[in-house]
């Protein structure tokens, strides 16, 4: 708790980037995804993925998969002490091997400050690594009052328009992040995404990128990661 809340004061909520604040994103060229696959039936063994995308094109420019040792037990509302430590070994080895290619935003399959402390994946992740990061969750993490209950549930089911949001505001007023049904009625699936601040950008921006990085329910660089990852298992 005490290594979280001191990370945590160096989260920074606002853009920092030039191409940030442009409404195209000008000058984004590179976005990053990670992903941790545990083997099956091994929860001590995973395969870390990192991958750089070209934007706007979403093609992969790079992708760096490897079998690693995960030591610290799940625990809950801690999972960064867990998976952080080998992303960012292989955001660190990107920037020494090709730095032309470190990506400029990285998507990671977690949350940010939707979190029980405000400190989750992609802030911890963004925090030690420095570098802008967004939180991408596939499902509701219930904390500061909010629940899944009936009425969140009709909530995603009236954004009827592909890419309408709403604010995911707790019991404490603080908008935690965002749902985002960004091509939600791909293949009649209602799933929503929540997205959340890692670091080093606003929420609104966080958005807007998630949507403009998505072909499918899943952003193009979370899904490229994920299914390397699980290739690279299966090889």
């Amino acid at each position: 708790r005490r290594e979280q809340a001191r990370l945590k004061a160096s989260v920074v909520e606002e853009d920092t980037e030039e191409w940030q604040k442009d409404p195209h994103f000008t000058g984004l060229e590179r976005v990053g995804g990670v992903d941790l696959s545990y083997v099956k039936g091994d929860e001590s063994r995973a395969c870390a993925s990192l991958v750089v995308l070209s934007y706007p094109a979403l093609e992969v420019l790079y992708q760096d998969c490897r079998m690693v040792a995960v030591s610290a037990p799940y625990v809950a509302g801690f999972l960064a002490f867990r998976e952080v430590p080998v992303l960012l070994e292989a955001v660190q080895r990107l920037q020494q091997e090709e730095p032309q290619l470190q990506p400029q935003v990285l998507l990671v399959d977690g949350n940010g400050l939707l979190h029980h402390r405000g400190f989750g994946t992609a802030c911890h992740l963004g925090v030690l690594a420095d570098l802008p990061c967004i939180g991408v969750a596939k499902n509701l993490l219930q904390v500061d009052g909010l629940v899944r209950d009936e009425l969140h549930r009709e909530q995603v089911r009236s954004l009827q328009r592909s890419g309408e949001t709403f604010p995911l505001t707790g019991t404490s007023g603080k908008v935690l992040g965002m749902v985002s049904c960004r091509l939600a009625t791909y293949n009649n699936s209602s799933k929503p995404l929540y997205v959340s601040v890692g670091h080093r950008v606003s929420l609104d921006t966080a958005v807007r990128l998630v949507r403009a990085c998505c072909r499918f329910r899943i952003p193009e660089p979370i899904r490229q990661a994920d299914i390397r990852s699980r290739e690279y298992l299966r090889k």
